[in-house]
């Protein structure tokens, strides 16, 4: 069998993966520009309230659609191994499956919004001002609720198929158009607050319409509108299960990192402060990673579902390989110029002071956290998903375990040390699950 057979990519290269991996890289490069033209545009307000609504709301919206995250991880594990089968009328049935549930999840949201930012203001409550700023941008928003919730389906079924560039062009062409009617909107018209929102409403919905233009290929197949096919109890309930698994698994790792801000907040207001710094060193990680990671979930779930137990072996060595080597960089980088991306993005010297203190946690990260990251693409991959349900709630159980331990005799030490152990108890149980998996390829 060639490689070709076996994953329809052509050869296992290392300019595959790079073909794979850069365009993940660019996009998410672009995703904190976005982020600053909303505040720099309301910032030229000369009011503090709508650049706090702004943010407020977008933070609300963007972990709610966060969790319908598992969309775009099921189904490109799914969608990869129907590939790798030459199961072409399952790929189309698959987009259909995914898409039904974006646009039940949007309703759903759409329907509930008042219960939704009731229950947000009462877990962070704003100022009168702040707050009805705020509601009157989450209610142009939410309407593109089914949209930005359809784009992980349909990201994660291009991603299977390896088809990178075009999830770059999506997320180029999503927050370029976001970025020109913020100007619109904001400084030509004078919507304010509402102008952001409409702002990203028909960006959100544009990036859904060239998302479906990217993968019309499903729709020439006649299964994508074949009730029988779409519905077929098996395979929807496989979804089903896919998709609920990585939920958990996401809930459960949100809800780590939730603690370790809301715990950090007891050592005060300036450490609160420096490890919201630090944290960007992982997120800065996290994005330099996720190339390879999805990489590696297209890889693995093609020569998953073709049984291809050698080429799925040397798919996850290369992909580790490469993620290694990013980890190695990023840790020499943040050693060297870690104080100097500090005074960056903070501009108190008692902040800086903080950060500087825990910057060797931040070269630890990257060399500790590599490990869980790429497994998660693995499992992804083969849709292995209740191993990786379980060992999150493993390395949560650590995770709290460590914080009781450590955190009472060497406080923020002792929450960054229980941070970095989670990460290693994720990637090991993750690691010691790996034969299991390598020996149900083709089963």
């Amino acid at each position: 069998m060639t490689d070709a057979a076996a994953a329809g990519g052509g050869a296992l290269t290392h300019r595959r993966i790079l073909r794979v991996a850069l365009p993940i890289v660019l996009s998410n490069a672009t995703v904190p520009i976005l982020g600053a033209v909303d505040t720099g545009v309301v910032g030229q307000l000369g009011e503090a309230a709508p650049i706090a609504a702004v943010g407020v709301g977008a933070i609300v919206l963007t972990s709610v659609y966060w969790v319908f995250g598992f969309l775009r991880m099921g189904t490109t594990g799914l969608a990869a191994q129907a590939l790798g089968r030459g199961e072409t009328a399952e790929m189309s049935a698959l987009l259909s499956r995914a898409l039904l549930i974006a646009a039940a999840a949007g309703l759903l949201l759409i329907a509930g919004q008042a219960a939704l930012f009731w229950g947000a203001f009462r877990v962070s409550p704003a100022t009168e001002e702040v707050e009805g700023l705020a509601r009157s941008y989450m209610q142009i928003r939410i309407w593109s609720a089914p949209a930005a919730i359809a784009v992980y389906g349909l990201t994660g079924w291009l991603i299977a198929q390896e088809r990178t560039v075009a999830v770059l062009a999506i997320q180029l062409a999503m927050n370029g158009a976001n970025i020109v009617l913020d100007l619109w909107f904001v400084l030509g018209l004078g919507w304010g607050v509402e102008g952001v929102a409409a702002a990203t409403f028909l960006a959100e919905w544009g990036g859904a319409a060239l998302a479906l233009w990217f993968c019309r290929d499903a729709f020439r197949h006649p299964a994508w509108r074949d009730p029988a096919r779409v519905f077929e109890g098996p395979r929807l309930r496989r979804m089903l299960a896919v998709n609920t698994d990585i939920m958990i698994r996401s809930v459960l790792l949100q809800a780590t990192f939730t603690s370790f801000l809301l715990r950090g907040g007891a050592f005060g207001d300036v450490t609160l402060a420096a490890n919201q710094v630090l944290l960007q060193f992982l997120y800065i990680t996290a994005y330099a990673l996720d190339g390879f990671a999805f990489a590696v979930e297209a890889l693995v779930g093609r020569y998953f579902g073709a049984g291809d137990r050698a080429r799925l072996r040397r798919a996850v060595a290369m992909c580790f390989g490469w993620g290694a080597g990013t980890v190695a960089v990023l840790a020499l980088a943040f050693a060297a110029g870690g104080g100097g991306i500090v005074d960056l993005m903070a501009t108190d010297p008692a902040v800086r002071a903080e950060a500087r203190a825990y910057l060797p946690w931040m070269v630890a990260a990257p060399l500790v956290g590599v490990w869980s990251w790429m497994f998660d693409g693995v499992f992804i991959g083969a849709t292995r998903t209740r191993d990786m349900r379980d060992m999150m709630v493993v390395s949560a159980a650590v995770y709290l375990a460590a914080l009781l331990v450590l955190v009472p005799p060497f406080g923020n030490h002792g929450l960054w040390a229980a941070l970095m152990i989670s990460f290693a108890a994720r990637g090991i149980t993750l690691g010691a699950r790996y034969p299991a998996l390598e020996r149900a390829a083709g089963t």
